[in-house]
C-alpha cells in the first residue's frame, strides 16, 4: 500500500510503485480532471502540483509522490485563494475552447503566480512552455494570467 496526500486528504492505494501518478489519480481515486494527453511529458494536460511545483503526472511514478508530499489536482485547486482567482480569471477572459488542456494550463499558471505574482509576457511564455493547446488559446491564457495577477492572486 502506498500512502498519498491528495488535495489535503490522506489516501491509501494498492498499486505498483512505478505506476504513473496520472493513472493513480484517474483510475484509483476518480480524480478525472487531470487529463491524459501524450504520456511522454510533452503536452502538459496531466500537470498537477507536487509540493507546490508543477509536474507532469504521466511520467511521475506514484512512489515519488508518496512519503508525505502534497499532491494538488485541479479538483483541489479551489481550496486555495490563488487557485480560485486563476479559475475566475479563466472564466472572465473566456479562455477555454474545447477545454481539454485547460486543467493542465491552470495548474501551470498557478505554479507560475506562486513564484512570480506579476509576470511579464516573457515570463508567462517561459512558464507555460510545454503546455500545448490545440485550439490556440495562448493569447487568452496570457490575458487570464495577467488578470489573475491584477486580482492579487498571489
Amino acid at each position: 500500500m502506498i500512502s498519498l496526500n491528495v488535495n489535503n486528504t490522506t489516501v491509501e492505494v494498492d498499486v505498483d510503485p512505478g505506476t504513473p501518478l496520472l493513472w493513480v489519480l484517474r483510475d484509483h481515486l476518480n480524480l478525472t480532471g487531470t487529463k491524459y494527453g501524450c504520456g511522454i511529458s510533452q503536452c502538459g494536460s496531466c500537470t498537477v502540483h507536487l509540493d507546490g511545483q508543477a509536474v507532469r503526472s504521466c511520467v511521475t511514478p506514484v512512489s515519488m509522490a508518496a512519503g508525505g508530499k502534497q499532491i494538488t489536482t485541479i479538483e483541489g485547486l479551489a481550496e486555495q485563494a490563488l487557485g480560485r482567482n486563476v479559475q475566475k480569471a479563466w472564466q472572465e477572459v473566456d479562455v477555454p475552447q474545447c477545454g481539454y488542456c485547460q486543467s493542465g494550463q491552470i495548474m501551470s499558471a498557478v505554479a507560475l503566480l506562486k513564484q512570480n505574482p506579476n509576470p511579464s509576457d516573457a515570463a508567462i511564455t517561459a512558464a507555460m512552455d510545454g503546455n500545448l493547446c490545440r485550439c490556440g488559446t495562448y493569447n487568452r491564457i496570457r490575458a487570464a494570467i495577467h488578470k489573475a495577477a491584477e486580482m492579487g492572486a498571489a
